[in-house]
This record gives structure tokens, sequence and C-alpha cells, in this order.
């Protein structure tokens, strides 16, 4: 039903959109940039409006597949026109929010749900105890997986989107003093991040990747007051960066990266963790919430006991 909704309002803002780019030039440049309007919806129009429509009004899976697929083509295509021309950033966009929601809509269709659980069940961040071995090792391990995807996730990632923003025209400058403040956020997040994994390392028998989960509940350091300071870090040190990148878009990054993981990849963390430690964790679930700090750290032992 889900599906079926998201593809009617899909249709509807889609064919919105079309009598706006017939009507307005500053639409048509910005979504379309040089191209011919009407050559574009020759094949957009059935395509993507009508073919939305059809999987809203009857369900299928033959329009679904059509209209997402469709999507996926132009978001790529204009992808590649706007990194060429530097027009039609903000029709990039569009398509590109487009494209996300197709896919789900199209989960939901043919699966009735979105398989998040292939996320736990295959590939490097299934879900997976670490293998036994010394507190040394853990840190170390620790310490490499932090190189790796904070060098990926907050330097190639960001610096990329920073770069396309820049090529697509979609540069919006912040205000003064962005930089010095966006690095002041970046240094408290990191040192959070820091603190976590030294936790998670020491105490838990193994480290924050998922393939390589602690085999101990961690009730200690930052854990004390707050489930998921690690993904509290990582969201700071995201807006951080996009802030000393003066790049609104990266921050949108970050944002988006914290509702995948709040809405996705939580629940089914939170499902391993307590199909393995059982009525500890769930105390500990109770007794510490996932964003808001406590005032005061529980203590290990009221877990545990």
């Amino acid at each position: 039903m889900w599906g079926r909704r998201y593809f009617a309002v899909q249709a509807i803002a889609g064919g919105a959109w079309w009598v706006a780019v017939f009507a307005s030039p500053v639409v048509r440049e910005a979504t379309l940039g040089s191209l011919d309007p009407v050559i574009v919806a020759v094949f957009d129009i059935p395509l993507f409006v009508v073919a939305s429509a059809a999987a809203a009004a009857v369900g299928g899976r033959v329009p679904a597949i059509i209209a997402t697929g469709w999507t996926i083509l132009v978001t790529i295509g204009l992808a590649a026109y706007a990194t060429v021309t530097t027009e039609a950033g903000w029709g990039v966009l569009l398509m590109t929010a487009a494209a996300g929601g197709s896919v789900v809509a199209l989960c939901l269709v043919l699966l009735g749900r979105i398989p998040t659980e292939w996320l736990v069940s295959r590939g490097p961040f299934a879900f997976r105890p670490a293998a036994r071995a010394t507190t040394a090792t853990h840190v170390a391990a620790t310490g490499l997986e932090i190189v790796v995807f904070w060098g990926l996730f907050l330097a190639v990632i960001p610096l990329a989107l920073a770069a396309i923003e820049q090529r697509w025209g979609l540069r919006m400058p912040l205000p003064p003093l962005t930089w010095a403040a966006g690095l002041a956020v970046l240094l408290l997040a990191s040192a959070l991040g820091l603190w976590s994994a030294a936790a998670m390392s020491a105490r838990g028998g193994g480290t924050p990747l998922p393939a390589a989960m602690p085999n101990r509940l961690v009730v200690a350091g930052p854990y004390r007051v707050v489930r998921n300071p690690m993904a509290i870090a990582g969201i700071f040190q995201g807006v951080g960066v996009g802030l000393m990148l003066s790049s609104w878009l990266v921050i949108v990054y970050a944002i988006a990266g914290s509702l995948v993981w709040n809405f996705v990849v939580r629940p089914l963390e939170e499902a391993d963790l307590e199909a393995r430690f059982g009525e500890p964790y769930r105390r500990y679930r109770e007794a510490v919430r996932c964003w808001w700090p406590r005032l005061r750290g529980i203590p290990a032992q009221s877990i545990s006991s």
C-alpha cells in the first residue's frame, strides 16, 4: 500500500514539475539546463509520470519496474550532463531523491517490505561477533577501522560532494565563521568517537565494525550515559566537515546518514544485541536512551546483576 502511495505522489509531483517546466523558464533552466524540454517530455511523461500513475492505480509490478528503471537511468544521465555542462544541477538532486524513493517503493510493491535484513546477513557489514583475540589486537583493529572509515566518510565522500556541489552550480555560501564552528564541532565529535571506540574495543572484546562486533555488552565510558555515542559522534563529525567546507550538501549527507542509521541499521543492531545478550541488554536499553544522554551515568553492575 505504501509503495503504491509513493508512486501516486511521484506521478502528481512529476506532472506538476512538467507544468512548471513549460510555464517557467527559471524552473526549466535550473532542472533541465539547455536540454530541449519537448524531446525530454516525449520520453519522460510516459515512462515516469504515466508509469508511476499506473503503478499507483493498479499496483502492477511492470509499471513500477518501468518507472523505477527509467528514474535511475535519467538520474545517471542527468548527473553526467550536469558534470560536463555545469547545468541542471537542481534537476539531478530532484531525480536522485526520486530514484531513491522509487527503489524503496518498488521493494514494497514487489516484496511487501524493504529487505533491510540483507544488510546483516551478508557482505562486509553483516553482523558477526569478533574472533577471540587480545585486547591489544582489538584496539589495533579499531584504530585501523577509524583510519579507513573516517578517511572515506569524512574526507573522500565530503570532498567529492563539495566538488559536485560547485560543479553543478548548487553552491550556497554559508555565513562567516562557519569554518571555525565546523572545526570545533569536528574536534569535539571526534573526541567522543575515539572515546567510544576505545571503550568498545578495550571492554567489549571486539570492534565497532558490524563484521567484528564486541563479545561483551559494553556499559563503560560514554555508553554509561547514551546508547549510541559513536553514531552521535559520526553525525556531528559530518556536520562539522560540512561547515568547514561551507557545503550544505555535505550537511544534508550527514543528516541523511543519521536517518538511514536510525531507521534501518539501529533496529537490526538492537535486535542482534538483544538476541546475544538477553536480559542485561534489555535492562540497559530501558535505563539508557538512544540519543539523549543521561545526566548521570549508570553503574555497569546495575545491568549485569
